[in-house]
């Protein structure tokens, strides 16, 4: 039986798997890049792997989370996720 907690991570892992998939394609592109571009894009990688660290360990802090702690944890869960998303769309709109 899945419960909402068992949803909710789930769709964060999911959220965090696929920007973190799109990062990597990003890396793979960058290899075409001038030394100066390839400098800045490491940079900004750099930045995104570790906010997505963050998120993984809020998600695992989730899981193991009490039912009291619970509501509280998902407020700061959404927050660095929603901090990671934007970071995510704003590299990804420097990019076009």
């Amino acid at each position: 039986m899945t419960t909402k907690r068992d949803e909710f991570i789930d769709k964060m892992k999911h959220q965090l798997d696929d920007i973190n998939k799109q990062i990597s394609e990003f890396e793979e592109k960058a290899e075409e890049s001038s030394e100066k571009a390839r400098a800045d894009f490491d940079a900004n990688i750099d930045k995104l792997r570790e906010q997505g660290k963050q998120m993984q360990a809020k998600l695992d802090e989730l899981r193991s989370a009490s039912e009291h702690s619970w509501d509280h944890m998902i407020e700061e869960t959404r927050k660095i996720r929603d901090a990671f998303v934007h970071s995510f769309k704003y590299f990804r709109s420097q990019l076009k």
